[in-house]
């Protein structure tokens, strides 16, 4: 994934010169997951950057720039260091098209690595997804295949909008074919949801670090008698009710996973949504299985706080499925 994500900061800066990349040791470093790997030496360091250890400086600049008619790509080194700059983007570059009426818009991508599973502390294990999709005037995306990541960040920053878009870090190194050279390859829309996985039983929505989690469930579910479905929501914000709703109207009964704590989470939304669009077709109420609600923990006991496949089929045997025939089981 890190190297689909480098390719595609590549392509942009490639195909259009106002395409910048910059933040804390982005350069010569080549950040800290080396996303921004030879990019400085390729391109030089007028248009790929380091800057100071200002979160809110970077995102200010890069305000102003996209004000001027440039796109800037800027880095958050890591989830809960972009909080000093929370302040400039929900107060400004999630509202300037709304305070000028559509006059002037911002298309800067925050490039946000996100999660957990690397053995990291707090401040550098945050899902922090919810507090940036609560803000209207953003998109929030989020990639759960490498593919998936060349073509979200290619759209990303061809965006007029502002783009949150989180990377799971402990994806980083996960294996895949990338489809795409140049340009972003054809596929589902940037605010579409993407079925990975189709079923008949129960729909598993997943985003991020989490996809592959939900999928490994699905498979060791089939081995249980059920035939599970998964959903990649891949866009936060929009949220592709199409898609989710007409999942969870095929199979009857759904779980939402997700890294970030339960109280007040991302999948408090989805829940909402579609009980209030699928009430008459559920079968049972619609579960989450998330981070627990405690800052996140040390790294020896990070496992226990992320969603598991375990506790993913603990949520699934809750659907009240009584006798009901599933999956294979069916005549």
């Amino acid at each position: 994934m890190a190297g689909a994500l480098n390719k595609a900061l590549a392509d942009a800066l490639e195909a259009d010169p106002g395409v910048l990349v910059f933040g804390e040791d982005v350069g010569a470093l080549g950040g800290v997951f080396r996303v921004t790997d030879g990019l400085a030496a390729r391109f030089g360091d007028a248009r790929v950057f380091d800057t100071p250890l200002a979160e809110s400086g970077i995102v200010g600049t890069a305000i102003g720039m996209a004000m001027n008619g440039l796109r800037p790509v800027v880095e958050m080194q890591f989830d809960a260091f972009a909080y000093p700059a929370f302040e400039q983007i929900t107060s400004h570059l999630a509202k300037m098209r709304n305070r000028t009426r559509g006059r002037v818009g911002l298309p800067v991508v925050i490039r946000v690595p996100y999660g957990g599973g690397i053995g990291g502390v707090e401040h550098h294990c945050d899902s922090s997804e919810a507090y940036y999709t609560h803000t209207p005037g953003l998109r929030v995306v989020t990639p759960g295949t490498p593919d998936d990541a060349y073509r979200l960040l290619r759209d990303a920053i061809d965006c007029p909008d502002p783009v949150i878009f989180l990377e799971p870090k402990r994806r980083y190194w996960a294996k895949g074919e990338v489809t795409s050279s140049g340009s972003a390859s054809p596929g589902p829309g940037f605010d579409r949801a993407l079925v990975r996985r189709a079923g008949r039983d129960v729909t598993l929505i997943a985003y991020g670090p989490m996809v592959a989690t939900a999928l490994e469930t699905a498979e060791a579910a089939a081995e249980e008698g059920w035939d599970v479905e998964v959903v990649d929501l891949r866009s936060l914000a929009p949220f592709d009710d199409e898609t989710v709703c007409a999942s969870v109207r095929r199979t009857g009964r759904a779980v939402v996973v997700h890294e970030a704590s339960g109280f007040g989470g991302y999948g408090a939304e989805v829940v909402a949504r579609v009980t209030e669009r699928c009430f008459h077709h559920l079968h049972a109420p619609v579960l989450r299985v998330t981070g627990f609600d405690t800052p996140y923990p040390p790294p020896k006991l990070e496992e226990h706080h992320l969603p598991s496949v375990d506790r993913v089929l603990d949520a699934i045997a809750r659907l009240q499925w009584d006798d009901e025939v599933v999956g294979s089981a069916r005549a």
